[in-house]
C-alpha cells in the first residue's frame, strides 16, 4: 500500500479520479497515510481534491476512520467541507474538529451556508457554531433563523451587491474596487439597484456593467428578467421560479419590501435536486434515507411504510380468500393471477410516477387534470388489449382453454385502465387533502391494482369457467 501511496503523489496522471474526484487508488493511499499518521503525505494527497469529494472521502470511511484523518488533517479542513457533508455524519464531524479550526471553518463560509449547516443541529452545536462567528455574522444567521424553516429567508445570503437608481457605470465599478473583498459574496451575477427606502427595483447583470461607458447610467441597464422573492415563500417555489424564469439571481425582500438578501442560482438548484430526490426517495417508501443512517434510523424509517404495505396485502389477500373455491377447481387460476396484478401494479406505477413529478414541477393543475387522467386512461386501454392478446393466446396454449384466455385477457384490460386512473387519480386527491402524494400515493395505487386485479380475474373466472 505504501508504494500505491507514493506512485500516485509521483504519477497522479495515472489516476484520472486525483485532480477532481475521488479514485479508489486516492482513497487507499489517503487511508494508508491516515493509518502511519504521515500529515505531509495526507495534505499532499488531499490537497487537489475538491471540498465535495474530501466530504464523500468522509461520508464512505467507518467512523474510526474518520476520527483519525480529521484529527490528523486538523488545520487544513476548510469550511467548504462542512456545507458539502451529508446531515447524517455532519454533527459528529462538528464535534471531532478543535474550537480553532472550527472558528476558522465556519468563517469562511456565507452566510447562507451556515444556516443550512446549523438548522439541523441540536442546541449546544449550534451555540459553538454561533459562537464561532464575527458579531455581525452571527446577527445576520440569527436573524435568517428567525424566518420559517425551508422558507426564502433561510435560503438566502445576506452578502449583497447593490446600488442606488442614480448610480453610473463608472460609480457602480468603483464602489466594487473600493469594497473589502470580506464584504462581498465570493460569487455574485448582479449588482441590484435600490430606491431610497431599500426597495429592490432591478437587477444589472456584470457583463452588461463591464461592457458599458463608465458614463451610462445604471437604470439604462436593467434586466428585462427580474422577480422578487418574498422572505416567507416556501423554497420549493422560490426553486420552481428559477428553473421556470430562468433566474440566475434573485432578490429577497422582507414583510416592508426592503432588500435583504439575495438567493443565487446554486442554491436554487440545490434545493431541486433535494426536492427531486426526496420525491425519488419516498415514492419506494423510504423517506430522506442515507447511506450514512445507522440501522436504527434506517429501520424506524422504513418500518412505517412496510406496515401499511403489509395492510394493503391483507387486503388483497381477502379478496381472494372470497374466490377459495374456484381456485380450488381450477389450479390454473393460481398461476396466472400473479400476472394480471403485477401488470396492473407497474402500469400504475409509471402513472404514478408520472403525475407525481408533473405536481411537484406545477405542470399538472385543475385546467389539465381531467385530460392527463383520460389519457393515462387511454394508455392503458392501449396496452392492455396489447398484453390481454399475448395473455389470451399464453392461456389458450398453455392451458389448453379458450375461456380461461378470455378472462384473463379482459382481466387485464380492466386492471390496466384501472391502472391508469388510480395513478393518476390518487395522487392529486393526496395533494388536494395535502398529504404528500410522493410519500403516500404507492400503497395506495398497489392496493387498488391488486385488488381490482385479482377481483376481475378470479371473479370472471367464477363466472364463466365454473
Amino acid at each position: 500500500m505504501q508504494d500505491m501511496a507514493e506512485d500516485i503523489i509521483e504519477n497522479p496522471e495515472e489516476d484520472d479520479a486525483q485532480a477532481y474526484k475521488l479514485g479508489p487508488k486516492t482513497v487507499s493511499a489517503i487511508l494508508y497515510a491516515v493509518e502511519i499518521d504521515d500529515r505531509e503525505r495526507l495534505i499532499e494527497l488531499m490537497e487537489p481534491l475538491h471540498a465535495a469529494d474530501i466530504a464523500d472521502l468522509l461520508e464512505q470511511i467507518n467512523a474510526f476512520e474518520r476520527s483519525k484523518l480529521i484529527r490528523l488533517y486538523d488545520r487544513e479542513f476548510d469550511g467548504e467541507i462542512l456545507s458539502e457533508l451529508d446531515e447524517a455524519i455532519r454533527e459528529e464531524v462538528i464535534s471531532l474538529l478543535t474550537p480553532q479550526v472550527l472558528s476558522q471553518a465556519v468563517r469562511e463560509m456565507d452566510s447562507d451556508d451556515v444556516v443550512d449547516l446549523i438548522e439541523d443541529l441540536e442546541g449546544a452545536q449550534q451555540e459553538q457554531i454561533l459562537g464561532a462567528l464575527e458579531v455581525a455574522d452571527r446577527v445576520a444567521v440569527e436573524q435568517a433563523m428567525a424566518w420559517p424553516e425551508y422558507s426564502a429567508g433561510r435560503l438566502m445570503q445576506r452578502e449583497v451587491v447593490m446600488a442606488p437608481e442614480h448610480w453610473t457605470v463608472g460609480q457602480a465599478i468603483d464602489h466594487l474596487r473600493a469594497t473589502k473583498e470580506e464584504d462581498l459574496p465570493d460569487q455574485f451575477y448582479h449588482i441590484v439597484m435600490v430606491d431610497p427606502r431599500l426597495h429592490p427595483v432591478g437587477n444589472v447583470t456584470l457583463g452588461k456593467l463591464m461592457r458599458s461607458k463608465r458614463a451610462t447610467m445604471l437604470r439604462d441597464l436593467l434586466e428585462e428578467t427580474f422577480r422578487i422573492i418574498p422572505a416567507s415563500q416556501a423554497e420549493g417555489d422560490v426553486a420552481y421560479a428559477f428553473n421556470q424564469y430562468h433566474l440566475i439571481s434573485a432578490p429577497v425582500v422582507d414583510d416592508e419590501g426592503r432588500l435583504i438578501g439575495i438567493i443565487t442560482i446554486d442554491d436554487a438548484m440545490a434545493v431541486l435536486d433535494e426536492e427531486h430526490e426526496e420525491d425519488i426517495l419516498r415514492l419506494a417508501g423510504v423517506g430522506e434515507s442515507s447511506l450514512s443512517d445507522r440501522v436504527i434510523e434506517t429501520t424506524k424509517q422504513r418500518l412505517p411504510w412496510l406496515a401499511v404495505n403489509l395492510v394493503t396485502a391483507i387486503a388483497a389477500s381477502m379478496v381472494i380468500s372470497q374466490f377459495e373455491m374456484a381456485i380450488s377447481q381450477i389450479v390454473a387460476l393460481a398461476v396466472l393471477m400473479p400476472i394480471v396484478a403485477s401488470m396492473g401494479g407497474n402500469a400504475g406505477t409509471q402513472s404514478l410516477t408520472v403525475a407525481v413529478r408533473a405536481i411537484a414541477t406545477k405542470d399538472l393543475t385543475g385546467s389539465n387534470v381531467w385530460r392527463v387522467i383520460r389519457r393515462e386512461c387511454l394508455v392503458g386501454l392501449i396496452n392492455g388489449v396489447i398484453f390481454a392478446v399475448v395473455m389470451g393466446i399464453v392461456g389458450i396454449i398453455w392451458f389448453g382453454s379458450p375461456a380461461l384466455g378470455y378472462v384473463i385477457a379482459v382481466a387485464m384490460v380492466i386492471n390496466m385502465v384501472v391502472a391508469g386512473f388510480a395513478g393518476t387519480g390518487i395522487p392529486i386527491l393526496l395533494e388536494k387533502a395535502g398529504v404528500d402524494p410522493a410519500l403516500a400515493s404507492g400503497a395506495f395505487v398497489t392496493t387498488v391494482t391488486d385488488v381490482v386485479g385479482f377481483f376481475a380475474f378470479l371473479g370472471l373466472a367464477a363466472a364463466v369457467l365454473l
